[in-house]
């Protein structure tokens, strides 16, 4: 009742995720990421601490193959999950429990493993991995999207409508590039998540100038003037830069 993504950026090191289900709070549950050193899905009645010891061993260096044979062999409930690992180098694996039903896949392509379970059909991981490796030169987060929204055209999973999506994609410094998620829609959350993905596409630049800048990002001139006069009306003493001080900060509209 899951279909997801996950892919590598050779150019940036970057590691991203894609994710929809049927189910509540998938992307909390299922991803884990390490920038420049790996991705992991543990997905199919989930067990979130084998993503956790795989992606521990994504970053010790241990390549994909050698992830998922630890993980398997870490647990004698194994086969009722279905895990996946993208290493640093681009290589996945995968492993789908025999206890699973229904129809299950998983689809490698250049640097990306797609991979899901409860499938409408076996084609839809295969359109995943097929989209993400379209168009190279597009930003992580957008590949994965489309990859997503590949896979639910094709037919996606059979219990639907889809609760929960989630995409994500590291970046430098210890923050992430992108962090979106749907924990509960009525019936859209791929739908949803697309149009969170486009809002935050304007944002995300000045979002990470925020963490990395603060001094340089000008304040809007509406908050700003908004601000002081709140404070004003309470009585308080500003901790900020009052009225008489706006001469010396950048404002912006």
């Amino acid at each position: 009742m899951t279909f997801s993504i996950i892919g590598r950026c050779a150019r940036t090191g970057a590691f991203g995720a894609a994710i929809t289900t049927s189910d509540l709070a998938v992307g909390s549950r299922c991803v884990r990421l390490l920038h420049g050193k790996g991705a992991m899905l543990s997905q199919h009645r989930t067990d979130s601490r084998l993503g956790d010891l795989g992606i521990g061993l994504l970053g010790e260096g241990k390549s994909a193959q050698e992830t998922v044979t630890s993980v398997c062999n870490s647990t004698k409930d194994i086969e009722w999950r279905q895990i996946g690992a993208l290493d640093a180098t681009g290589r996945a694996a995968a492993y789908h429990g025999r206890r699973m039903y229904s129809i299950y896949t998983h689809s490698i392509d250049k640097d990306c493993l797609a991979l899901g379970n409860i499938l409408a059909n076996e084609k839809v991981t295969r359109k995943m991995a097929e989209a993400f490796a379209r168009d190279p030169a597009l930003p992580l987060g957008e590949r994965l999207m489309r990859a997503l929204e590949a896979g639910r055209d094709a037919g996606g999973e059979i219990l639907g409508p889809l609760r929960s999506a989630a995409v994500r994609v590291t970046g430098e410094h210890g923050i992430d590039a992108l962090d979106l998620r749907l924990d509960m829609s009525e019936s859209t959350a791929v739908e949803d998540l697309r149009a969170l993905v486009d809002a935050y596409a304007g944002r995300a630049e000045i979002l990470r100038d925020v963490a990395l800048a603060p001094e340089g990002i000008p304040v809007m001139r509406s908050l700003f003037e908004a601000s002081i006069e709140r404070i004003e009306e309470l009585g308080l003493e500003a901790r900020f830069p009052t009225a008489q001080h706006r001469d010396s900060w950048t404002l912006r509209d």
